[in-house]
């Protein structure tokens, strides 16, 4: 099969794998809506965080705190930090080892993050 040919889904922003010629199909599962800098975005139920973020073409989850320069996932198993976001209220979560939750609530952090208001 030729590069191009089924190999990457672009509609609708979703960069998916969806047929591998080694690992096969990508698996059905449930569709879920979660919401990233109020933005819904399309999310497979259980992937991790970042998987569905750079799915749908998002690539930066936090900024530095003295620059402000981005950072987006790195590493992918939760040792490097790069990918902290704002969840649901609470700062620095590790995205590239969250499981998607439908409804959920991410917020780009800027620097450290802090805590919401009434979710401590």
């Amino acid at each position: 099969m030729p590069a191009d040919e089924g190999a990457v889904e672009s509609v609708s922003g979703d960069l998916r794998v969806r047929q591998h010629p080694v690992l096969g199909d990508l698996p059905p599962t449930t569709e879920v809506t979660i919401y990233v800098d109020d933005r819904p975005i399309p999310a497979r139920a259980g992937e991790p965080i970042a998987a569905a973020l750079l799915a749908a073409g998002i690539r930066v989850c936090r900024t530095m705190p003295n620059r402000g320069r981005p950072r987006g996932p790195f590493c992918g198993v939760g040792r490097c930090t790069d990918c902290l976001m704002t969840v649901d209220g609470e700062p620095s979560v590790r995205t590239c080892v969250t499981p998607v939750r439908d409804g959920q609530r991410i917020v780009t952090q800027r620097g450290l993050g802090s805590w919401e208001e009434g979710t401590a």
